[in-house]
């Protein structure tokens, strides 16, 4: 289980370095941990690793590391989609939705690492 807690840490700990890069940067947040490689990598780690959490507390970490990543990316295909619905018109406003799906992303990383630290399982 130690292992287990560890690799959920990683996991965590590569979300992170992604929020970290879009925040300190070129990139954006919502840029930098969607396509950045630590995000990318924690989302295979993740995959490799959720059969082994199965039926432990930890199992509702990896959900929540996996379901953050892929409702991220739902969020921002669809600011993108409005972009391009209103031939970039969009754009104007468009900066507010990504902004708050950055914040969301920077939330559910330091939530689910504190819980993971308090040995806490998430409730999605």
């Amino acid at each position: 289980m130690d292992s287990l807690v560890t690799w959920t840490k990683v996991v965590y700990a590569l979300h992170a370095f992604s929020l970290l890069t879009g925040i300190i940067g070129t990139a954006t947040v919502v840029g930098a941990f969607l396509t950045g490689w630590p995000s990318i990598i924690a989302v295979i780690l993740n995959y490799i690793k959720r059969s082994e959490a199965r039926g432990t507390w930890l199992e509702s970490h990896f959900r929540w590391q996996i379901r953050t990543f892929w409702f991220g990316l739902l969020w921002i295909s669809l600011c993108m989609a409005f972009i391009i619905a209103t031939f970039g018109i969009g754009l104007l406003v468009t900066w507010l939705p990504v902004a708050l799906v950055g914040l969301w992303f920077v939330y559910r990383i330091v939530r689910g690492w504190i819980n993971l630290g308090d040995g806490r399982p998430m409730y999605v």
